[in-house]
């Protein structure tokens, strides 16, 4: 059995360790958990809201005996048809809870978490400094209140960069 001695035969289970390590190392990474709970959760949301809008909502609506889900329309051309129109507005209803929900109860949270973490922007300066004594005076002084310089005007785009950019 020359195949057994063969050096590339002989390492495969090191080698399919080695790949099932790295592999169990990504799966148990916490956002590919989370994702895949996400999902699931996802799903199983959507399978109440559907049961909401097709069991509780949709009945309410007096479109025709059978409520909203029995609503169809024949299509007048040979050959017949129906237009499934109430389960169309069905999935429509449930489409537009499901957005809701999610932009209520994840997208705003997750944007409002995210505001609380964000840098703050630089806001413009007031203030500049005298070239001669060093004290501090407005931004907009043409002469030193400290030691009564003349002082060289301010250059507008380099003491706000938002007028800058505004302009």
């Amino acid at each position: 059995m020359a195949v057994w001695k063969n050096e590339a035969v002989q390492n495969v289970g090191t080698r399919a360790r080695s790949n099932l390590g790295d592999f169990q190392k990504f799966i148990l990474r916490g956002n590919v958990v989370d994702l895949a709970v996400g999902i699931m959760i996802g799903a199983a949301f959507s399978g109440v809201v559907t049961a909401l809008v097709g069991d509780i909502i949709t009945p309410l609506i007096p479109i025709s005996s059978k409520g909203l889900s029995g609503w169809t329309y024949k299509v007048p051309y040979p050959g017949g048809g129906t237009l499934q129109i109430g389960p169309f507005i069905n999935t429509i209803i449930t489409f537009l809870i499901l957005a809701v929900v999610i932009y209520f109860f994840i997208v705003k949270p997750v944007n409002a978490l995210m505001a609380l973490h964000k840098p703050k922007a630089a806001e413009a300066p007031t203030t500049r400094d005298c070239p001669y004594c060093l004290s501090t005076i407005p931004l907009q002084a043409t002469r030193c209140a400290y030691c009564t310089a003349q002082l060289p005007p301010v250059d507008q785009n380099q003491a706000s960069p938002a007028r800058a950019q505004g302009a």
